[in-house]
């Protein structure tokens, strides 16, 4: 039986990677920070065969420890603060959390595998918010890091030193560059969940308005449970290496907007939506969107979830669930 350790199992990524390796005979162990960690019983409930293990990335000892009882033959790095409007506000915490702590558990990691380096592969999550003021369209593995937010500089310091231990150390370490990925697991505080859980609030009568700020703004969205195994793909490959994972196409804001209210049943979202300066970015990231070409030829990765199905799951799901809380 194979043996997985996920840093950030709490999130999306991690409770569907929990699935994805559960489902394929692991042993999967998560690190969670703290006991008293309000999202336990969530993985408890969504993943009860996953073991956990209290820990932080911000003290190696920990990681070490963690490590040692563990015993994994893969490393999935997903622990981050990734939401990026909270990064100007605590720039000096996503910078330890987002950027150091990839260092801690990549050293960790390092001696923990010893002078076997083959013992362990390691996944980075790297992110898309890294080409932050695009050079080029679309974006590659190659293409210029320009972050445009403390989320984006830590996310570019994490990659790099992922390839330096690579380079360094010959540690099987890959790092999947990940474009916007979605889920009716996504936090209510990011964009796409904040609209869904609002088109789906308005439509049931429980709220009236719709607040945000950049509507033009447009990403390259997939689906989290489509990304997840792609981490997996990476650690399978004979040789380390990094990988843009995307669907090829963008929309804004807008669009999402537009797929979400028809989803809910309303036939426009404007009387509902207002703009408001405070949820502007103080540096704003465009346009983005993925060439994941190498990941298909490689890995022979693709999405498979389309972004109106992903809307819709998302939006069904937000009118379950407010549906029950309404009662």
């Amino acid at each position: 039986m194979p043996r997985a350790l996920i840093t950030g199992i709490t999130g999306q990524d991690g409770l569907y990677l929990s699935e994805l390796l559960l489902s394929k005979g692991y042993e999967v162990f998560g690190l969670i920070r703290g006991q008293n960690n309000p999202k336990y019983e969530l993985v408890r409930e969504v993943v009860p065969d996953v073991k956990l293990l209290t820990g932080d990335l911000m003290d190696v000892s920990s990681l070490v420890r963690i490590l040692d009882a563990a015993q994994p033959e893969e490393v999935y790095n997903l622990g981050a603060i990734s939401f990026v409007a909270y990064s100007w506000e605590n720039a000096s915490v996503t910078s330890d959390v987002t950027g150091k702590g990839v260092l801690n558990m990549l050293e960790a990691t390092r001696h923990y595998a010893g002078e076997d380096v083959s013992k362990v592969r390691f996944y980075q999550a790297s992110s898309s918010e890294m080409f932050g003021k695009v050079q080029e369209v679309p974006q590659r593995e190659d293409t210029l890091l320009w972050p445009r937010s403390p989320y984006g500089v830590a996310k570019v310091y994490g990659h790099y030193m992922t390839i330096n231990y690579r380079e360094s150390y010959e540690m099987h370490a890959s790092s999947g560059i990940l474009f916007n990925h979605e889920s009716p697991r996504r936090g209510p505080e990011f964009v796409t969940r904040k609209i869904s859980q609002a088109a789906a609030r308005i439509k049931l009568g429980l709220q009236d308005e719709l607040v945000l700020g950049n509507l033009d703004a447009k990403r390259d969205w997939g689906f989290a449970g489509d990304y997840v195994e792609a981490m997996w793909l990476m650690l399978q490959q004979p040789v380390a290496d990094d990988y843009v994972i995307s669907t090829g196409e963008t929309h804004s804001i807008e669009d999402f907007l537009e797929a979400a209210f028809d989803a809910a049943g309303l036939a426009d979202w404007r009387p509902y939506v207002r703009q408001d300066p405070r949820f502007m970015r103080p540096a704003e990231v465009d346009l983005l969107i993925g060439d994941s070409s190498k990941a298909r030829r490689v890995l022979k990765w693709k999405p498979k979830v389309s972004f109106g199905d992903l809307v819709n799951m998302m939006v069904e799901s937000d009118l379950r669930e407010q549906s029950v809380l309404a009662r």
